[in-house]
């Protein structure tokens, strides 16, 4: 499935779970409506409104979770990420491509994962906290 450019896959709050109705759709590009939370002509059923909705507020994590995305809320510093829809996720690892990205070496020289094309990378991730 082809991500729609007009509307974002990955979201980062910075301003809590708890958002408007129009920051939802900034962020998410879902509208909270009577039928459910809704995104051009499709809507998602929402069981229980009291368990997204708390005084006039939205709250993100709730619905991340009705659209079955990955969500991550780091409490101290209030800020909510929110991950790409399952079938983003899972066409990515159907076609096994990987978004490119540029990332520095230990000298400080970027290297793009597009400058190795038709070359076998392995890629190790780590960090020391």
């Amino acid at each position: 499935m082809d991500a729609d450019p007009t509307t974002p896959d990955l979201a980062l709050l910075t301003g809590g779970p708890l958002v408007s109705s129009a920051e939802l759709e900034t962020s998410l590009g879902w509208t909270l409506k009577a039928e459910g939370l809704c995104r051009d002509e499709v809507c998602v059923l929402v069981p229980d409104r009291d368990a997204i909705e708390r005084d006039g507020l939205v709250d993100v994590v709730a619905v991340a979770g009705l659209l079955d995305r990955p969500v991550a809320h780091d409490i101290e510093s209030d800020v909510v990420a929110i991950g790409a829809p399952r079938a983003s996720r899972r066409g990515a690892l159907d076609d096994l491509l990987a978004p490119d990205f540029v990332l520095p070496d230990l000298d400080g020289t970027a290297h793009a994962l597009s400058d190795h094309r038709s070359k076998k990378r392995l890629l190790v991730a780590f960090s020391s906290w």
